[in-house]
Order: C-alpha cells, then structure tokens, then sequence
C-alpha cells in the first residue's frame, strides 16, 4: 500500500500488479487537478485492505458489533459496506483475484466507487460492461483519455444530485462496442431497438448499429426499469420511442421512430398483451404529469 495524499479533491486508488504502469497511473492521476488523494495496491487483497481502511468514520462507528459486508473470496479480508475511496483504476489480468472478480466484490457493497479498467487488453469490454463500469482504458494511457474518465463520473453524479430518482438511478448506462480495435462508448438512451443475432445483441441507434457480445436475454432484465420491452424474442425496444402499435395481414407491427428513418418490427403474439399494457401506462402517466 502506498499513497500520494494531499487536502481535498477526489480520492482514488490505483490497482496494478505492474509496478512501472502503476507508478505512471500513480502519476498521471495526480497530476489532474481534480484529483486530492491517490492511494496505490499492488493486487485485489491490497486493494480491499486500502479500501477497508478508508471507511467512512460515521459508517465505522454505526456499523454495529460483528464484520459486515463480503469476503474477499480468496484472501477472507472483510469488505466495508462503504469506503471514502470514491473512483477505483483498475487492472484486469492481476494474479489471485483478477480485475473483473475485484469489481464484482466493489458492486455489492452499499456504495460502491467508481470503477474504470485500464488495461492492454481490448477484448474484456464487456465483460467490462457486466461488472458496471464507468470507462474502458487501454493502455499506454493518455492523461486526456484519463481526464475524460473523471468527466464522465464527476458529470454522472451532477446529474443524479440534479435529479433525484428515489426508486431508481437517473444514470444513464454506457455501453462498450468495439470496432477495428477501438472501444467506442454507446449510452443506453441513444439506442432505439436491440436485436437479437444469437449469443450476441445489435444495438440500433440513429447513427447506426453495433454488434455486442451480450444475450438479448440480459438486456432485457437489466434494462426493463429504463423503458426497455421485449415485443418479439428477437427484438426489445425503447417504449418512448414507439410511435405506432397497428395491425398487419401478418399480425402486429411497431413503428419505431419516425420520418424515413423510423423503424417497422414484427410484435409475437405472446408480447403484444403486454406491450399493449405498457403503451396505455406510459400514456396515462405522461398525462397525468401534465
């Protein structure tokens, strides 16, 4: 464990098993303004222990008798429920406990940070995505690719303050798709339908689409409180933008959009109750906020 500490900003911890990149992360993170406190963890154990003893001092206190949160399931270091770390760079490919395991532990606590995966590799970006992360760096790094992490999570959490959803988060999901090797970032609002091509998923937006290694079956679950509804088991689309429900020779169809670009898609006989009942809940509730 190691830090570079310094009075107010943002608190984050580097993680890398690599001492030289974990130095240059070290480095470059300090050197962002925004930026008060960088702690640095050699693995996963490490990490949970820097992460451990940051916990928050009121948290400590009213936390009760007895360990809380999870174990770290190979080393047993206890997880607190919350921690004063608010953004965690993480590796992938560490030894004992990868990346990808750390961030699942991260995501079951009551206040998870922030957690962006800096690595050389290009091909875990959905797994990425599963695990909830914010950003997808690969290295070598650049400090602007870097600043625009942190944009991107200080802009988040502005806009959930900016509007509070006391039942669900107002953040919009972003979505890693990569192309010819570069990982572009695909928010979940500018996608209009998904379909399904086998084991993986094409996201439709208005700029185009792109191919996902992701199961239509998950994005349904996942995106069901965004206004996400299966009508067909090879398409799901985004409720706010059916523009159109009617009758064809060969069942149900739904206009998607509109103008040239809109988009037609079959509705199964097994999904049109439902879509039905969706479609008069959305409208009485848009009335009803009027």
């Amino acid at each position: 464990m190691d830090s570079n500490d310094s009075s107010g900003g943002l608190v984050v911890l580097a993680v890398d098993d690599e001492l030289p990149a974990l130095e240059e992360l070290a480095y470059l993170l300090s050197e962002d303004p925004r930026v008060g406190t960088v702690l640095k963890a050699s693995d996963a154990t490490d990490a949970l222990r820097i992460l451990n003893s940051r916990q928050g001092v009121r948290e400590a206190a009213t936390a009760g008798p007895g360990p809380r949160g999870l174990a770290d399931p190979v080393s047993g270091t206890r997880v607190a429920d919350r921690t004063h770390v608010e953004i965690v760079f993480l590796d992938i490919r560490m030894p004992g406990l990868d990346g990808l395991e750390l961030a699942r532990v991260f995501s079951s606590m009551a206040v998870p940070p922030s957690v962006v995966f800096v690595t050389a590799h290009d091909d875990r970006a959905v797994d990425a995505y599963e695990v909830g992360a914010v950003d997808y760096l690969l290295k070598p790094i650049r400090s602007e690719r870097l600043a625009a992490s942190i944009d991107r999570i200080l802009a988040n959490r502005a806009a959930t303050v900016a509007e509070p959803q006391p039942e669900q988060s107002t953040e919009d999901e972003v979505i890693p798709v990569e192309l010819a090797g570069t990982t572009k970032l695909v928010p979940r609002s500018a996608v209009r339908y998904v379909e399904a091509q086998g084991d993986y998923a094409r996201l439709h937006t208005n700029e185009g689409s792109h191919l996902v290694r992701i199961p239509l079956s998950v994005l349904e679950d996942r995106w069901r409180e965004a206004g996400f509804v299966r009508i067909h088991r090879s398409f799901l689309v985004a409720l706010p933008l059916v523009t159109e429900l009617r009758l064809s020779g060969s069942g149900y169809v739904v206009r998607v959009g509109s103008g040239p670009d809109c988009a037609e898609l079959p509705v199964s006989r097994r999904h049109t109750r439902e879509l039905k009942d969706r479609l008069v809940r959305a409208t009485k509730q848009a009335w009803s906020q009027r």
